[in-house]
C-alpha cells in the first residue's frame, strides 16, 4: 500500500512539471519555420487567439492599442490624397505632396518645383488623435516629414520637425517601436561606434499591440487546450485580474510612463507580472513629483498616481478602461466609474449636484480630466508660425476651477440659464 501511494504521489507530481515541458518542447515541433513567431518558441501569435476569442479579438482590432502600428493602407492613412488637399507649403519655395500611385502612398518634397526626394508610406504610427509615417531606406527605418493630425483635419509637419527644412532623415530605433508594436529585431552590427546606422530585421516586425504583449507568451496556452477542448479554466497564460496592484500598473506604465526615465532593458522582454523597475529607472510614487512638471503625454501612470482617488483606493487602470473595447467619446462610461464610488450616500457626490443643470454630472472628466495641451508634442501647421496644440486628456483626477467654469457656461448657454458662480 505505501508503494502504491508513492507511485501515485510520483506520478502526480510527474505531471505537474511534465505537462508544461512537453508543450515547451512541443512548439518546436508545430507548424513550419515559416509560422514560428520572431519572439521565440513559445509565442503562438495573435492569430492563433481568433479561434477561442473572435468576439474579443474583433473588438480590439478598433482600440488605440491595435492602431498603434499598421500597414500604410488607405484604411490606415486618413490624410486626404485629393489635388486641393494634398500639399503641405513650408514656404514659398519649400513643399511636400502626397500623393498615390498604383497601390502606395508617397511624399514628395520639391524646392522652387524640382523634385528634392521622394519616400514612400510603408508604415502608419498611431490613428487616433494623429499618425505619423515611417519608410523603410534599405534595414533603417526613418520617419517621413508630414504627418495628419485629426483635430487639424489636416497634413502638418511631423512632431519635431522645423518648419523652415524638409527633413527625410530622422532615423527611428527599436526604442520607438517597444510602445508601438509588439516586436521588431535590432540587426546586431560589426561597429562599436555609438554613431553607427541603427539597423532592423524587417521579417521580425510584429505591428501593433498585440494580445501575448499584455497576456504574455501563449504557446503553451494554446497547445493545451488544444489538447484539452474541454477545460474551460484557462491555463499557461496571464490573466489581468490574477496580478496584484503593482504589477497591474507595471504592466500598463510599460508604454504609459514617460521617456524620463533611463532604460535598463529593452522593454519587449517584459511579461505581465515582471517589475518594471527592472527594465527602467522611474517612480512613480515619491512625493517631490510634481504633477504640474508632468506633460499629459506619455506620464498617464504618474499623474493618476498623484490623484487622490487613486491614493484612497485600489483603483487601477482597468477600473475605468477595457482595453477589449473602444471607448473613445464615451463620456458616460468613465462618468459611470467616478459615480461607483462618489454618491450621495458617501456624501462626497459633486459639490454642484443641484445647483446647476443636472447634465453636469455626465461631464465628470471634463471637469477632473481636462483635455491638456502637450509640451512634448507640437505641430508646426505647415509654414504657419502658430503652434497647434496637440492635447491629451490629463491622468490626474483633480478639480481644475477654470475647466469647471467652462462646462457650467457651456450647460448654461444650452439651457438659457443665469450662469452661476462658483
Amino acid at each position: 500500500m505505501r508503494q502504491s501511494a508513492k507511485q501515485k504521489r510520483f506520478l502526480l507530481l510527474a505531471g505537474v512539471f511534465l505537462v508544461p515541458l512537453a508543450l515547451i518542447f512541443s512548439q518546436c515541433f508545430t507548424g513550419g519555420s515559416e509560422s514560428r513567431d520572431p519572439r521565440g518558441i513559445l509565442y503562438a501569435g495573435s492569430s492563433t487567439c481568433v479561434k477561442c476569442h473572435k468576439d474579443i479579438y474583433t473588438s480590439y482590432q478598433h482600440t488605440a492599442h491595435f492602431q498603434t502600428t499598421r500597414e500604410a493602407s488607405p484604411q490606415s492613412v486618413h490624410g486626404s490624397f485629393s489635388p486641393d488637399s494634398n500639399t503641405l507649403v513650408f514656404n514659398d519655395s519649400m513643399k511636400v505632396v502626397m500623393d498615390k500611385q498604383g497601390k502606395a502612398f508617397y511624399q514628395t518634397s520639391y524646392k522652387n518645383g524640382k523634385v528634392l526626394q521622394k519616400a514612400r508610406f510603408d508604415i502608419a504610427f498611431g490613428g487616433v488623435k494623429a499618425e505619423t509615417y515611417l519608410y523603410w531606406k534599405g534595414k533603417q527605418i526613418m520617419q517621413l516629414p508630414v504627418s495628419y493630425y485629426n483635430a487639424l483635419h489636416s497634413w502638418g509637419n511631423s512632431p519635431g520637425y522645423t518648419s523652415d527644412y524638409i527633413d527625410f532623415s530622422r532615423v527611428i530605433g527599436s526604442r520607438c517601436f517597444e510602445c508601438h508594436s509588439s516586436y521588431i529585431k535590432e540587426l546586431p552590427s560589426e561597429s562599436q561606434s555609438l554613431s553607427r546606422p541603427v539597423e532592423m530585421d524587417q521579417k521580425s516586425l510584429i505591428l501593433s499591440i498585440d494580445c501575448e504583449r499584455c497576456h504574455g507568451p501563449a504557446g503553451n496556452h494554446v497547445n493545451y487546450h488544444t489538447e484539452y477542448p474541454g477545460v474551460k479554466e484557462a491555463k499557461y497564460i496571464v490573466k489581468y485580474k490574477s496580478l496584484s496592484r503593482s504589477q497591474k500598473i507595471d504592466a500598463c506604465a510599460v508604454c504609459h510612463s514617460g521617456n524620463s526615465g533611463n532604460m535598463l532593458r529593452p522593454t519587449f522582454a517584459f511579461k505581465p507580472g515582471d517589475t518594471l523597475a527592472k527594465f527602467k529607472e522611474i517612480s512613480f510614487y515619491h512625493e517631490d513629483s510634481d504633477p504640474a512638471k508632468l506633460d499629459v503625454h506619455g506620464n498617464q501612470v504618474q499623474l493618476l498616481a498623484s490623484s487622490a482617488c487613486f491614493i484612497k483606493s485600489q483603483m487601477d487602470c482597468a477600473t475605468c478602461h477595457n482595453t477589449h473595447q473602444n471607448q473613445r467619446g464615451l463620456i458616460p462610461v468613465f462618468t459611470q466609474q467616478c459615480q461607483n464610488c462618489h454618491t450621495t450616500q458617501k456624501h462626497n457626490l459633486c459639490k454642484l449636484t443641484g445647483r446647476v443643470d443636472q447634465s453636469l454630472l455626465n461631464k465628470c472628466i471634463d471637469c477632473h480630466m481636462p483635455a491638456k495641451p502637450s509640451n512634448v508634442i507640437t505641430v508646426h501647421n505647415g509654414g504657419k508660425s502658430t503652434l497647434v496644440p496637440y492635447e491629451v486628456r490629463t491622468h490626474r483626477i483633480a478639480i481644475y476651477p477654470d475647466e469647471a467654469k467652462k462646462i457650467i457656461n457651456m450647460i448654461n448657454a444650452q439651457t438659457q440659464k443665469p450662469v452661476h458662480k462658483l
